[in-house]
């Protein structure tokens, strides 16, 4: 490989969200990455700061070329200039979406488990959470149409928050399904919001499908928010996107981003982004080898040590979601006993409806912290074994 993964990064004492915790504890929940940055993106960086005065800054045409050039030649996507919005990040576009195209008590539809930022957008903002779970066959997750058909039918449903790909169920969705979900949101005049920020992160040899490439149909009523900030490793650095087609969603986010001030970017932001885009794709394509292989020693490892649990297949994100509900009906309990013997994961508990009894686990590190980690777990649900029978 061109570019080394196997580097191990002190990032304790970093003011690091992740990292900055008991001295003791392996950390793999939180999704940000332990691997170096792209040495293409840094050197834009270091360019960057060496111009020594660090004023407002505005949105160059390179940015939205960036874009447009990526999503082409790997998606098939065309963009217009004038269809794609500059954003501080893809919480801050969710939020000043339910905002902008629902009121104070509509309802907005999530489909758990997902994402649990999701939950907060829409209850900081006092709208109602309206869940559809996800159905769970044989390992793998599916919509409910259903239940999603009964949701978008209430005259109170507005807006439905999508995670594209499934975030923590790893699920990517066939355009056969994103094209009947444009379908059904047109029917009943709803929304779609896709979050797509983990899009990029799929195993080698498969792609996501990008929500405005199911059908042109979904350029009506929807939004899509993307960001290179998980597949490059640069969630410390507000960028992010908005792909807006129809004209009247464009208008009203552009306007709700710019009341809310998530509409500009810091000094930074534009060039981790144009590079990023421009100059990591060969490092992004080397990293997606390196977190499946992950993966792919996880299960293998869970397999012959931990029998107890199983993790779900998946072939997007760097995220894992590991079913334990035969040992425990509380992951938030079983997270906490995993954290006093040394490992940090995400407890299901948060992803809403159907996610207790998961646990969620970041694999995008060395290989060197992913074995003491999975030494950490193995100890772990051992020991709640004997918890359990005391």
């Amino acid at each position: 490989m061109k570019y080394n993964f196997e580097k191990v990064i002190n990032r304790k004492n970093t003011e690091s969200l992740k990292w900055d915790i008991n001295e003791d504890v392996l950390p793999l929940w939180v999704a940000d990455m332990d691997f170096e940055v792209a040495p293409e993106i840094k050197a834009a960086l270091e360019k960057r700061l060496s111009l020594s005065v660090y004023g407002y800054t505005i949105t160059p045409d390179k940015w939205y070329e960036a874009y447009q050039r990526f999503y082409l030649e790997r998606h098939g996507l065309t963009i217009e200039k004038d269809e794609l919005l500059f954003s501080a990040g893809v919480v801050p576009t969710i939020s000043s979406a339910v905002r902008a195209y629902t009121k104070e008590g509509d309802h907005v539809v999530v489909l758990p488990p997902v994402y649990n930022i999701f939950y907060n957008s829409i209850r900081n903002n006092n709208r109602v959470i309206h869940e559809v779970p996800l159905l769970l066959e044989d390992g793998e997750y599916f919509i409910d149409w259903k239940g999603l058909e009964e949701a978008f039918a209430l005259e109170n449903t507005k807006m439905v928050i999508f995670c594209n790909p499934g975030n923590p169920v790893s699920r990517i969705w066939s355009k056969e399904e994103l094209a009947a979900l444009g379908a059904l949101a047109r029917k009943y005049d709803v929304t779609v919001l896709s979050d797509e920020i983990h899009g990029e992160i799929t195993r080698p040899g498969t792609s996501y499908v990008p929500y405005l490439t199911a059908s042109k149909e979904n350029y009506k009523n929807s939004l899509t928010a993307i960001s290179v900030t998980k597949a490059f490793n640069l969630a410390g650095i507000q960028t992010s996107a908005i792909i807006a087609k129809d004209p009247v969603i464009n208008q009203k986010i552009n306007r709700q981003i710019n009341t809310d001030e998530v509409a500009e970017g810091n000094f930074f932001s534009y060039d981790a982004a144009i590079a990023a885009l421009n100059e990591g794709r060969e490092w992004l394509d080397e990293l997606r080898e390196v977190l499946f292989d992950n993966r792919d020693e996880v299960k293998s490892f869970l397999e012959e040590h931990v029998p107890e649990v199983s993790l779900l297949s998946g072939d997007a994100t760097y995220l894992l979601w590991i079913d334990c509900r035969l040992l425990t009906k509380d992951s938030d309990d079983l997270i906490e006993h995993l954290k006093n013997n040394g490992l940090l994961l995400s407890s299901g508990k948060s992803y809403g409806t159907g996610g207790n009894g998961f646990v969620r686990m970041n694999v995008a590190c060395p290989k060197k912290t992913l074995r003491e980690a999975l030494s950490r777990f193995e100890q772990g649900i051992h020991s709640y074994h004997r918890k359990d029978s005391l």
